[in-house]
């Protein structure tokens, strides 16, 4: 165990997150299965199981059942499952994260301003 690895969001790199991924990946000799294509259809399917949380509940339900520890926990993995694979892509194809996430947001920003879609969505 390294020093880093109980540190929280705020104190945590999104390289030391790449690195764990990259470093559980290469242990196992799975890089060979990572084809951006797999990755991407495995990251769908933790998607679904994230979403399976949700099922048959309404929005408020959705936001209550955070409250529960456990629902929360297994809430948590699917989660991370899904950066995982986020993270494993990235890898793949040498994404930067960050300068990726800016650019997107920057478009965000453009096609949804504040001042338009202030408490509304279309």
């Amino acid at each position: 165990m390294t020093d880093t690895e109980n540190l929280p969001d705020d104190q945590t790199t999104v390289q030391s997150l790449r690195d764990m991924v990259r470093n559980f990946v290469d242990e196992r000799d799975w890089r060979q299965f990572h084809a951006p294509k797999n990755i991407s259809m495995a990251m769908a399917i933790e998607a679904a199981e994230l979403m399976e949380h949700f099922q048959w509940i309404d929005v408020d339900q959705s936001r209550v059942e955070a409250l529960d520890e456990q629902k929360l926990a297994d809430v948590g993995e699917e989660l991370a499952d899904v950066i995982c694979y986020a993270l494993a892509i990235a890898n793949e194809l040498g994404l930067d994260v960050s300068q990726t996430m800016r650019k997107k947001m920057a478009k965000n920003v453009e096609k949804y301003p504040a001042s338009r879609f202030q408490g509304r969505f279309e």
